[in-house]
């Protein structure tokens, strides 16, 4: 299943104004945007790195628990692009890691929707969707990870 469809799901399934799906790297300690909702604001490809908050690396990707913010002081909290978030009409975010066969996190989905939208049922249904993404995601980070070691 494409990135994309992963998308159409979560959209119609959980709803959402902004969704990303995040490649983690872990040997350089980034997220690589691998697919998203709104690519002029944040365009495939990008990196994010020291903007990432550790308690949210540690929660998401380290110990692959969801992270959930049902409000605008919990995204202003962890994202740096808080400010571009809001603007974008969200102010509540569901981080779901994305978990390989093997237990390795491969990355996360971010939903973002308007404040208080979400609930436990929400976060509950992101972490059902997220497996969808395992083949994509999984492909993407074996070809970024053979690119790295070719350079």
């Amino acid at each position: 299943m494409n990135l994309s469809t992963v998308e159409e799901r979560v959209r119609r399934e959980v709803g959402v104004r902004l969704f990303t799906v995040l490649a983690w790297l872990p040997g350089r300690r980034v997220l690589h945007r691998a697919h998203t909702s709104h690519p002029d604001q944040y365009p495939v490809g990008g990196e994010k790195s020291v903007e990432i908050a550790a308690d949210w690396l540690d929660r998401c990707i380290n110990r692959q628990q969801p992270f959930f913010g049902p409000d605008a002081e919990s995204v202003r909290q962890v994202f740096a692009d808080h400010a571009l978030i809001a603007e974008l009409g969200c102010g509540s975010v569901i981080n779901v890691p994305v978990i390989g066969p093997d237990g390795i996190t491969l990355g996360a989905l971010a939903l973002l929707d308007a404040e208080h939208a979400y609930g436990p049922a929400q976060v509950d249904r992101a972490v059902e969707l997220a497996e969808l993404a395992v083949p994509a995601l999984a492909e993407l980070v074996q070809r970024l990870d053979t690119n790295q070691e070719d350079s």
